[in-house]
């Protein structure tokens, strides 16, 4: 009996001076901070990040539930791609057709080719021709000027050399509508490349819509929420999920402008979380608002919501996030202790079990 007395005394001794000891650190971070440290409640936040459709269509599954850790590049959704599918497989046979195209209009090409040169022939021989008709001609009004040909044989020599002069005339306008022939192939060429370059245009375009309805996390985080189901219609931009970016977490708190004013960017910060209020985690100043505001109603007492202050932000290490990046929780509560002036000494009970 007087074993189980000591016993029982001596939890009360312990139970009392833990007691104490929690009262001492209220009573130091309420009202004993030393000169250069101030402190403001705050709440654990992060970039929230929406997870959205690009294109209007249904969804057609979700692989995370609501608090699941992610990784970046990991599939969370994935939209219907049937139709985009189809519309792949036409603009393939397009394609293929405007392949064809190009094989048909070179052998078209081919072909004006050819007849140009056979123009060119033609042409050649025409002038050849006239030339020989040309000489004839000269010789039969030189000899019929001595009446050593006749009339008529002039007259014929005339005929022939007008016949040489029309067909090549002739030869040449058929080498002209082979040129222009020539023309008018190789645009078909050009036509029949451009609708290839079209179609593979379409190709990549469709691709890359079906790889959009792929949706992927942009970086590690958390589920926050899921905002719409499989089986959903979406309009272009609808939301899916809610992503909270793990690598940028901060708490946001308030100072009043007296503490508010000395604070610098970068200045030092410990947080400290009602959740587990025997870990110190360190942080830095990333933002302080320029405007006064009220006090959000957030803030419990309603003596501290009629106080101006300003809005600040203090920054988690983005190393110190990635190696505890799986037990990072937002929404939090706790108390922002920051150092207003850059000798002021940290408590003892703010740097022990300093997360590092």
């Amino acid at each position: 009996m007087a074993l189980s007395i000591r016993n029982l005394a001596a939890t009360g001794v312990v139970v009392i001076a833990a007691a104490g000891a929690y009262l001492a650190w209220q009573r130091l971070g309420a009202t004993e901070l030393p000169a250069g440290i101030a402190k403001g409640n705050g709440r654990i936040e992060a970039t929230e990040i929406g997870i959205s459709t690009k294109l209007a269509g249904r969804l057609k599954g979700i692989t995370v539930r609501e608090g699941d850790f992610v990784t970046a590049g990991q599939v969370l959704a994935v939209m219907d791609s049937d139709t985009l599918a189809a519309q792949k497989r036409q603009a393939e046979a397009e394609k293929r057709r405007a392949e064809i195209g190009v094989d048909t209009a070179g052998s078209v090409l081919k072909q004006r080719l050819a007849e140009n040169e056979s123009a060119k022939a033609v042409v050649a021989q025409r002038e050849v021709q006239l030339e020989v008709a040309q000489k004839t001609l000269d010789r039969a009004e030189s000899l019929a000027k001595t009446s050593v040909v006749s009339q008529q044989v002039l007259d014929d020599t005339r005929s022939a050399y007008q016949g040489a002069v029309s067909a090549l005339a002739v030869a040449k306008a058929s080498l002209a509508a082979a040129e222009a022939g020539i023309n008018a192939a190789r645009a078909q060429v050009v036509d029949a490349e451009a609708a290839i370059d079209a179609a593979k245009a379409a190709i990549e375009l469709i691709e890359t819509q079906i790889a959009d309805g792929t949706l992927k996390s942009p970086r590690d985080g958390r589920i926050q929420y899921r905002v719409a189901e499989p089986g959903e219609v979406l309009a272009a931009g609808g939301r899916i999920v809610s992503l909270v970016d793990l690598e940028d977490v901060y708490m946001t708190f308030f100072l009043p402008t007296s503490e508010a004013g000395r604070l610098q960017i970068g200045s030092d910060v410990r947080l400290v979380l009602d959740a587990a209020p025997q870990y110190t985690i360190p942080a830095k100043i990333s933002f302080v608002a320029d405007v006064a505001q009220f006090t959000p109603k957030t803030v419990e007492t309603e003596e501290e919501r009629q106080k101006l202050v300003f809005r600040v932000r203090a920054a988690i290490p983005q190393e110190l996030l990635k190696k505890y990046i799986r037990q990072v929780k937002t929404g939090l509560p706790g108390v922002a202790y920051v150092r207003t002036a850059p000798d002021a000494v940290w408590p003892a009970e703010l740097e022990k079990n300093l997360v590092q």
